[in-house]
């Protein structure tokens, strides 16, 4: 019989009370200890451990397991595997702090179609970047923040809920005009949806296959959001979506942009990177949202059927919740570049300056 559960300090790991009839007779109490996919089990009258390695990432929906496979050079047998050997490089290296949750280690190697390399640079990047942007990545960046759940009730960031078969990337939309801009700063918006991009790590496997759309929606825009919208700060954190962020981002469209200021929102694209620049949208047209996510997806507000807005925020700030946790360890994540070590102290390959030494796994060909 199960008397206490609770969510430990080391990224989704368990500990489960037990009384164990079978073992004990009812008369010791056991503690089973759930983490990073090892279950370890430990009798207080005996002085020895059973420890089972076990895999606990979540099975892919057919749709997506398909494309994996074909796009991303996933081998389901070796998925395993492939996340024990990044997690021990990431607990190898003295410089970083870090989650090693096997689905948030998982998404860095989907994310980099399964190079460990790659995966090593990103997983480091990630942190690296973080760590640049410190108007965002801040001590306010905790699931209870009073500020960060009334963005969430406002209704400022609205993740669309897709049908479960749906293999298409997740979509959010960001309503850009609809905060008080003596109350907040765009910061504070960027500040939420990183949270929110960092949980899709966990749990959306759309967003981790299949990438990520943003609608930046300009409804009720005005000259001071236009200011607050912080141009550098947004190519900045461009950079750590497109650099460090193991999703994908599949594109940012501005929809309902008043037609007068449609010219000044297309040189926003300048602030951007490269590869971001095709990807970004421009439209004044009330109708363009239809043509990114489907209609049916939407919430009344915007002519769909799926709730309302304020059906999408109380969900999100459930969720929100559920990870209070892991945001409050995330505190201590990051990178001491004192403590850095770069191998050889000579790298030849500039993608290697974050201490990223492994191999290339060869694509297995039938």
């Amino acid at each position: 019989m199960i008397r206490q559960k609770y969510v430990d300090s080391t990224c989704y790991s368990y500990i489960i009370l037990a009384v164990d009839e079978l073992f004990s007779n009812g008369k010791h109490m056991h503690a089973i200890r759930f983490s990073n996919g090892r279950l370890t089990w430990y009798s207080q009258s005996r002085s020895w451990e059973i420890i089972l390695k076990m895999s606990v990432v979540r099975p892919l929906k057919p749709a997506l397991q398909d494309i994996c496979i074909r796009e991303l050079n996933e081998v389901p047998q070796r998925v395993s595997h492939d996340i024990e050997a990044l997690r021990e490089w990431v607990l190898k290296q003295p410089h970083l702090r870090a989650c090693t949750d096997d689905q948030f280690l998982l998404a860095f190697l989907r994310g980099t179609k399964f190079s460990l390399e790659r995966a090593k640079e990103k997983f480091d990047r990630f942190y690296t970047l973080q760590g640049s942007i410190p108007e965002v990545f801040n001590d306010r960046r905790l699931a209870t923040d009073p500020q960060v759940l009334d963005i969430i009730r406002m209704g400022v960031l609205l993740q669309i809920p897709m049908d479960a078969d749906d293999s298409g990337p997740c979509v959010t939309i960001i309503r850009a005009g609809s905060y008080d801009t003596s109350k907040y700063k765009f910061q504070d918006i960027i500040r939420v949806g990183s949270m929110f991009g960092e949980i899709m790590m966990f749990e959306d496997d759309n967003a981790t296959v299949s990438g990520y759309v943003e609608i930046m929606d300009m409804s009720g825009i005005t000259g001071t959001h236009l200011f607050s919208l912080q141009p550098q700060l947004l190519s900045k954190f461009s950079t750590y979506a497109d650099e460090a962020m193991p999703t994908r981002q599949k594109g940012i469209h501005f929809i309902n942009v008043p037609a007068a200021f449609e010219t000044a929102f297309n040189s926003l694209r300048s602030f951007f990177p490269a590869k971001i620049k095709s990807r970004i949208s421009v439209s004044s047209d009330p109708e363009a949202i239809f043509d990114i996510v489907r209609r049916e997806y939407l919430p009344k507000e915007y002519g769909g059927t799926r709730g309302s807005m304020q059906d999408i925020s109380h969900t999100m700030e459930a969720k929100l919740s559920s990870y209070e946790s892991y945001f409050q360890e995330s505190q201590s994540f990051g990178v001491n570049n004192k403590l850095r070590e770069f191998g050889d102290n000579v790298r030849k390959n500039n993608r290697s300056s974050f201490g990223a030494v492994g191999s290339f796994r060869k694509l297995e060909i039938d």
